[in-house]
């Protein structure tokens, strides 16, 4: 990091507090603790690892990566490219509609927050959490792979934050999974700057399955 404000506006963009709504998605783990698939610590880890290494390392973190780098060179017409390539791979309408809406609530965010190119963000159709992410990443001098720790470090969170509720696990127990799964991130993101353009792509079939489900849950806590 640069400098300490650097820093502090990284913890801001990565705080729980965030006024962006995540806390009322569960990305399909809602599903997945209904059907069982789901149930303890050791099931949730390897249902997280399987998201991360499947579709946050080799989809989320390489787009965000190209993202940041489209953002700090004004290139608004890649910025828009993957974007929409990044929504291309939701593959239920509720995640699409999840990373819109969270980033939609990120650029009215960032736009209260004197960033004006987060303006025409608040409702455009492609509008994703990494893409405002990333713009307030550049916007606040975040270096870029600070930016994608902190990046996955936030999904990971609060996917953890819905295990504690869901299955449910104590304190304790979230915060052991939290640590363990963890460990992982420098590694993946380092990873996804090796990536090309070719090499990204991923799919988690269970999440993917999970989500589409949730879709028609009767009764539910979660948003997705």
């Amino acid at each position: 990091m640069d400098n300490d404000f650097a820093l502090l506006r990284l913890l801001q963009l990565v705080s729980p507090g965030l006024p962006i709504g995540m806390y009322s998605y569960s990305q399909g783990l809602e599903r997945a603790v209904d059907e069982a698939w789901v149930h303890n610590s050791d099931t949730a880890a390897t249902w997280l690892d399987g998201i991360l290494q499947h579709s946050i390392g080799c989809v989320d973190v390489p787009i965000l990566l190209r993202l940041y780098e489209a953002w700090q060179t004004a290139q608004a017409e890649s910025v828009s490219q993957w974007s929409q390539t990044l929504r291309a791979y939701r593959e239920t309408s509720e995640l699409r509609a999840e990373d819109c809406q969270t980033g939609q609530a990120l650029a009215k965010l960032l736009t209260q927050l004197n960033i004006p190119d987060a303006q025409l963000w608040q409702r455009h159709p492609q509008a994703s959490l990494a893409t405002l992410f990333s713009l307030a990443a550049v916007q606040w001098h975040i270096d870029v792979r600070s930016a994608a720790l902190a990046y996955v470090w936030g999904w990971l969170e609060n996917q953890v934050l819905c295990t504690v509720k869901l299955i449910p696990l104590g304190q304790v127990a979230g915060q052991q999974l939290l640590q363990t799964i963890a460990t992982q991130i420098p590694a993946l993101v380092d990873n996804a700057f090796t990536l090309n353009d070719d090499d990204i792509g991923g799919s988690a079939f269970a999440l993917a399955l999970a989500s589409s489900r949730h879709e028609i849950q009767y009764s539910r806590l979660f948003r997705s």
